[in-house]
C-alpha cells in the first residue's frame, strides 16, 4: 500500500483500495472500526472510489493491522497504485452472479412453496424443506454476510448486516418456535430468513455491478492507447512498443487507426474522430502543428505526429492519475444521511424489542393475558421492514452512476461536492483565453510608427523569446513565419499580468500594455486613436517602446472555440449567468464577449486577482463555477464553490479542480451540470422511497399491523424502487 510521512506529526498515512463496499453503511462500519483501533488517528472512507486513507502512529500500529481489520470485516484490500483488470473486475461478477442465481433459485423454491400454500395445496413436508432451505441461504450462500456481521457485532458496531442477521435468525427462532407451539406458521418464519438473505445477496450484487459498470467506463477510457507505434526512423518505419518511444519521436499513423500518441502533427491533414475520449461525435480536423490526443482514431489521411507527452506526463496516463488519487469529498446531504445512519440501527433493534414488550408486558398489564406470537410477529415485522439497505445505497449510487455516465461523455467528477453544489450554481466564470478562445493567439495587425515591420518584429521576438506566455509564442511565430533573426536578450524581467522588459543590442526595449509604459514614462498619447481602434476589432493591443520611445503596437487575436456561442446559449436557457474573465482591457473584452452573447465582464485582471474575484462574487451571494486551463486560473479554480478544468490545461489547473473535462468541448460543462442535477434529483428520489417505507413500516410493524411476510414484501420494494429509480437505463444494458 501507500504511505506518506507527515514529518511534523510523524503520522503515516496508509492509502488503501476497499472491495465489497456496498452502501454508507458499509463506509460507517469502516471508520468505526478503525477508528477504534489503537494508534489510528484519522479515517477517511470514499464510496465512490472504494477507498480508504488511514492516519497512523507507526510505533503503535503497522499498515498490515490496518487491512488485516479491514479483512476481518469481510472486505477486500489492495494497493490503490494497482488497477484492478478488467478479467479480476469480470471473475468477481461472475462469481457474484453464481451466488446470486443459487440464491434466486432458492426463494424461487420458497416462493412456490409458500404459493402453494396461501393456495391450499400444503404438503407435510413444506416446513421441514424451508428450514433446510433457510439454513442453507443463511449458513452457506450468506456466508460472507453472517462473517461481516460476526465481527462487526465483535467490535460494537450495528451495521445493515447486522441488522440482516437479526432478522434472518429471528425468523428461523421463530420457526424453530412453531414445532413446539402449532399456532406458529413455521414456513412463514423460515421464508422470512430465506428473503432477506436472497434480497441482500440480490442488493450487493447490483451494488456491485453498479459500481464496475461505472469503474470499467472510465477504464476503458484509459484503455484506448495502442500498446505499439510506427516510428519513422530515417526514412523507415518501425513498429515499437509505445513505452518505449521518446519525445522528439515521429510516428505514423495510417486512415482507421487509433493514434498511440499525444504530439504534435507535423505532415499531413485528417480529420480525427476523438469522441470516445471527448464525447464529441463530429470529426475535428488536424493539420499542420495542432496537437492530437491518444485514444483519438484517425480517419481520412496519413499523419506524421512528433511525440510531446510520454509516459506518465501522457494524456491517459494523467488521467488515471486523476481518477485514482481522486477524493470524494462528501456533500452535506451524505454528511445528513450519515448522521441518520449512525441512530438507525440502534432505532430499528429499539423499536423491534419495543414491539415484543408492548405485546407481552404492555398487553398483560392491560388485559392480564400477554400474546407471545403478536410479539414475535411484531419484532420480527419491525427487523425486516427496517432492513437499511435502500436508505444506506440511495445517496452514493445515485453519485456513482452519475459519475460513469460522466466519465462515458469525457468528464471526469472528481469530488462529490460537484454533485452537490453544482445545481446551487448562479454564475459561471469563464476563463477567456483557453477556455471561450482556442489559447493559440496570432498577430492580426502590426502599426508601425519608427522604423519598419521587421526591426520590430526582430526586437520583439528577440525579447519574448524568453517567455512562455501565448503573446510571447505569437510573435515568436510571427517572427519564424517572416523568417526574422532572433538574438540574445540581457536583462530580461518578466511582470506576470503588465509585460516584460530587457535590453537587445544596448537598447532598452519594453513590450507590455498601456499601463506598463505609463508606469515606465513613455508617452502614448498621439496613439490612443490606433490602440482603440485595434481595441474595438476585439485585438489584445500590445505596445513596443524602445529606449523610451513607442516605436509600434501588435494586434493579437485569439480564435472563439466552434462551439463556444452555442454553449453559452445552453448556459442562459439553463439560467446561468455567463461571466467573462480577462487580463485584457475592457474594449477587448467586450468585443469578444459580445461576440458569444456574454454580458458581464470582469477585464484588466491580473493573474492573482482573478481568486479575488471569485470571492467578490461570493460574497455577493452567489454559488460561482470557475472554468479555466491556466496556471493563474489555479487559485480562482480552488476559490470557486466547482471548479472546472479543461483537460488540455496545464497540471496545475486540473489539479486544482472538481471537475475535469477531457479535450477542449466547452458544450461538455453542460453535460456535467446536467448529470450533477440529474444525481442529486436521483438521491432527494431515493432518499423519498427508502424513508417512506422504513419511516412508516416500522411503527405499523410494532403496532402489529405489518405481518412478516408483508414487512418482507415492503422491504423487497423498497430495495427494488431505490435500484430501478438509480439505474433503470443502465440496468438494462447490462
Amino acid at each position: 500500500m501507500q504511505e506518506v510521512e507527515v514529518h511534523e506529526s510523524r503520522i503515516l498515512r496508509h492509502h488503501v483500495k476497499i472491495g465489497g463496499l456496498a452502501c454508507s453503511f458499509c463506509v460507517s462500519t469502516i471508520k468505526k472500526a478503525l477508528s477504534g483501533v489503537k494508534g489510528v488517528k484519522n479515517v477517511s472512507v470514499s464510496l465512490v472510489h472504494e477507498e480508504a486513507l488511514v492516519e497512523y502512529d507507526p510505533a503503535l500500529i503497522e499498515p498490515w493491522e490496518i487491512d488485516e481489520v479491514l479483512i476481518k470485516l469481510g472486505y477486500t484490500v489492495r494497493d490503490p497504485k494497482k488497477l484492478m483488470s478488467f478479467e479480476e473486475e469480470e471473475a468477481e461478477v461472475i462469481r457474484e452472479k453464481r451466488r446470486l442465481i443459487i440464491a434466486g433459485i432458492i426463494v424461487g423454491i420458497s416462493l412456490s412453496m409458500m404459493v402453494s400454500m396461501w393456495i391450499g395445496m400444503k404438503k407435510w413436508w413444506f416446513p421441514y424443506a424451508m428450514f433446510f432451505l433457510a439454513l442453507l441461504m443463511v449458513f452457506v450462500f450468506g456466508w460472507p454476510i453472517l462473517k461481516m456481521a460476526y465481527y462487526s457485532l465483535r467490535r460494537g458496531i450495528l451495521n445493515q448486516h447486522v441488522l440482516m442477521e437479526f432478522a434472518a435468525f429471528s425468523g428461523i427462532a421463530g420457526g424453530l418456535l412453531g414445532y413446539v407451539f402449532p399456532e406458529f406458521p413455521r414456513a412463514d418464519f423460515f421464508a422470512v430468513s430465506i428473503f432477506v438473505t436472497g434480497y441482500h445477496i440480490l442488493s450487493g450484487y447490483t451494488s456491485l455491478l453498479v459500481r464496475t459498470k461505472s469503474s470499467q467506463a472510465v477504464r476503458r477510457l484509459l484503455s484506448l492507447q495502442p500498446p505499439t507505434a510506427r516510428v519513422v526512423v530515417e526514412g523507415e518505419e518501425r513498429i515499437v512498443p509505445v513505452e518505449r518511444l521518446k519525445k522528439g519521436d515521429i510516428v505514423k499513423v495510417k486512415p482507421g487507426e487509433t493514434i498511440p500518441v499525444d504530439g504534435v502533427v507535423v505532415q499531413g491533414e485528417s480529420g480525427v474522430n476523438e469522441s470516445i475520449v471527448t464525447g464529441e461525435s463530429l470529426p475535428v480536423e488536424k493539420k499542420l502543428e495542432d496537437e492530437v490526443i491518444s485514444g483519438s482514431i484517425n480517419l481520412t489521411g496519413a499523419l506524421l505526429i512528433e511525440v510531446t507527452r510520454v509516459g506518465e506526463e501522457s494524456f491517459l496516463y494523467r488521467v488515471a492519475k486523476y481518477v485514482e488519487e481522486a477524493r470524494a469529498l462528501k456533500p452535506s446531504i451524505l454528511q445528513l444521511v450519515d448522521r441518520i445512519l449512525k441512530y438507525y440501527v440502534p432505532f430499528v433493534i429499539f423499536f423491534a424489542v419495543l414491539g415484543f414488550i408492548v405485546w407481552t408486558v404492555g398487553l398483560w398489564i392491560l388485559t392480564g393475558e400477554p400474546d407471545i406470537k403478536k410479539a414475535i410477529y411484531a419484532s420480527l415485522a419491525a427487523l425486516v421492514m427496517g432492513y437499511p439497505c435502500a436508505l444506506g445505497m440511495s445517496t452514493p449510487l445515485a453519485m456513482i452512476r452519475g459519475g460513469g455516465e460522466a466519465a462515458i461523455r469525457g468528464i471526469l467528477m472528481r469530488s462529490g461536492e460537484a454533485f452537490q453544489v453544482f445545481k446551487d450554481v448562479k454564475k459561471v466564470v469563464l476563463d477567456k483565453t483557453g477556455t471561450l478562445t482556442e489559447g493559440e493567439p496570432e498577430i492580426a495587425e502590426i502599426r508601425v510608427f519608427e522604423g519598419n515591420e521587421r526591426y520590430l518584429l526582430a526586437l520583439a521576438a528577440s525579447l519574448e523569446n524568453n517567455s512562455e506566455h501565448p503573446i510571447a509564442r505569437a510573435i515568436i511565430k510571427e517572427a519564424e513565419r517572416k523568417r526574422v533573426s532572433i538574438r540574445e536578450a540581457d536583462n530580461f524581467r518578466s511582470m506576470a499580468g503588465f509585460g516584460v522588459e530587457g535590453v537587445i543590442d544596448g537598447k532598452k526595449v519594453v513590450i507590455g500594455s498601456v499601463r506598463l509604459m505609463e508606469e515606465k514614462g513613455v508617452d502614448v498619447s498621439d496613439f490612443i486613436d490606433d490602440i482603440k481602434e485595434m481595441e474595438e476589432k476585439g485585438q489584445t493591443v500590445v505596445l513596443m517602446a524602445v529606449n523610451g520611445r513607442l516605436i509600434g503596437v501588435m494586434g493579437i487575436t485569439d480564435r472563439i472555440r466552434p462551439d463556444a456561442r452555442d454553449a453559452i446559449e445552453e448556459m442562459k436557457r439553463l439560467g446561468l449567468q455567463p461571466v467573462m474573465l480577462t487580463g485584457d482591457d475592457e474594449r477587448v473584452g467586450r468585443a469578444v464577449a459580445e461576440k458569444l452573447g456574454i454580458k458581464e465582464v470582469i477585464a484588466n485582471v491580473l493573474p492573482e486577482q482573478k481568486a479575488e474575484h471569485i470571492r467578490m462574487l461570493q460574497r455577493e451571494g452567489y454559488r460561482v463555477a470557475m472554468v479555466g486551463d491556466g496556471i493563474n486560473d489555479a487559485p480562482a479554480l480552488m476559490q470557486a464553490d466547482v471548479g472546472v478544468a479543461i483537460g488540455s490545461g496545464t497540471d496545475i489547473a486540473i489539479e486544482s479542480a472538481d471537475i475535469i473535462i477531457i479535450g477542449s468541448r466547452l458544450s461538455a460543462l453542460l453535460d456535467a451540470y446536467n448529470i450533477a442535477k440529474m444525481s442529486y434529483n436521483k438521491t432527494k428520489q431515493n432518499l423519498a422511497i427508502a424513508f417512506s417505507f422504513n419511516g412508516i413500516g416500522v411503527p405499523l410493524a410494532v403496532m402489529g399491523i405489518v405481518h412478516p411476510i408483508w414487512a418482507m414484501m415492503a422491504m423487497v420494494a423498497s430495495v427494488s424502487l431505490v435500484l430501478f429509480n438509480s439505474f433503470a437505463t443502465r440496468l438494462l444494458q447490462v
